[in-house]
C-alpha cells in the first residue's frame, strides 16, 4: 500500500460536529504510517445522502455513518453484508474496486467483541466461545436494538427477552429475530426487572429511559451490563450494575470497536492500531469533559 496516496474517508450524519469517529481515525492513520489519508466529519440529511455519495470521487475508500442515515446507507449498497441485510441497517460503506459501495454494520461486530472482552462466554477476549446459548436482554427497539438483536444471534442466543414500552414494537423486530434465526420473549416495561436475569443486558434506549430500573433492578452475578450511551457516565443503570460488581460496558467501548473493524475495511490493515485509536478516544473525552 502507497502510504503516501491520497485517500479519504469521513463519517457523515445529522448533527454530526460532536462526533469523535474523526479522532478515532486520524489517530489510526497517524499510528500506522497513513500519511496521505484524511478523515472528516460532514453534516448529511437523510435526502441528501444520495447525491452527495454520489458525487465522491475514487479518492474515497469508505464513509461511517450515523444517524438518520443508517437505512439510507444500505440502499446505495451494492453489496451488503448477511448481518447489515438481516438488520436492515448499515453503518459502514467500503468503496470496492469497480467503484460500488460495500455496506456492512459493525456495530454489530463491534458488539460482539465488547461483550465477550467484557467475559461473556468460555475463555478471554475477542474470540471467547459461550459454553451454552447465552441468554440476553435487549432493552428498546429502535437501530441499536436491531445490532443487539443480530450480537446475540453471533453470540449463540436462541431466545432474546425484549424490553419495551409498547407491545406493537415487539411485533416491529418479530420478521428481523425470524431472519436471524431467534425467538422473542417479550417483556413489559413495568416487568424489566425481572428480565435482568441475563448473562447480558444490553440497553439501547435514549439518555434518562432507563434510569427509572436503576434503583429496582436485581442484579445476578456474572451479568454483562452494556449501556450504548457514553455521556453522561456512568448513567444510573450502569453505576447500579457497576455497584453490584458486574463487568459493564458503555457506548464508547462499541465506538471504538466498531471503528476499527470499519478502520481495517478502508485501508486494508490487517489489525487496527488500537492502542493509539484507544488513547486518541480516552484524552478526547477527557478535553470534552474538562
Amino acid at each position: 500500500m502507497q502510504t503516501n496516496s491520497s485517500r479519504r474517508a469521513a463519517v457523515l450524519g445529522k448533527p454530526i460536529a460532536h462526533s469523535l469517529s474523526p479522532v478515532i481515525h486520524r489517530a489510526g492513520f497517524a499510528a500506522a504510517g497513513l500519511t496521505g489519508w484524511s478523515y472528516e466529519a460532514i453534516e448529511c440529511a437523510e435526502s441528501e445522502l444520495p447525491a452527495l455519495v454520489a458525487g465522491f470521487g475514487p479518492e474515497w475508500a469508505g464513509l461511517s455513518l450515523t444517524m438518520p442515515l443508517k437505512e439510507a446507507a444500505l440502499k446505495l449498497a451494492a453489496v451488503a453484508t448477511p448481518a447489515a441485510l438481516a438488520v436492515g441497517v448499515a453503518n459502514t460503506l467500503v468503496r470496492q474496486p469497480d467503484g460500488a459501495w460495500h455496506a456492512d454494520n459493525t456495530d454489530i461486530s463491534g458488539m460482539v467483541r465488547v461483550l465477550r472482552e467484557a467475559g461473556l462466554g468460555r475463555g478471554t477476549g475477542r474470540h471467547a466461545v459461550p459454553e451454552a446459548p447465552p441468554r440476553v436482554t435487549i432493552l428498546g427497539n429502535g437501530g441499536t436494538a436491531r445490532a443487539a438483536l443480530a450480537t446475540a444471534a453471533e453470540l449463540g442466543a436462541e431466545v432474546v427477552t425484549l424490553i419495551t414500552r409498547r407491545p406493537e414494537a415487539r411485533d416491529e423486530l418479530e420478521p428481523i429475530a425470524g431472519e436471524l434465526g431467534i425467538k422473542l420473549d417479550g417483556v413489559a416495561w413495568a416487568d424489566a426487572p425481572s428480565a435482568f436475569d441475563a448473562d447480558a443486558v444490553i440497553a439501547t434506549v435514549p439518555k434518562g429511559a432507563a434510569d427509572e430500573l436503576a434503583a429496582v433492578a436485581t442484579w445476578r452475578p456474572g451479568t454483562v451490563l452494556f449501556d450504548a450511551l457514553y455521556d453522561p457516565w456512568p448513567t444510573p443503570l450502569a453505576a447500579s450494575a457497576s455497584a453490584a460488581g458486574l463487568a459493564v460496558v458503555s457506548g464508547l467501548d462499541l465506538l471504538l470497536a466498531q471503528a476499527l473493524s470499519q478502520f481495517e475495511q478502508f485501508t486494508g490493515v490487517p489489525d487496527a492500531p488500537e492502542a493509539e485509536m484507544r488513547a486518541a478516544l480516552d484524552e478526547a473525552v477527557r478535553a470534552r469533559s474538562a
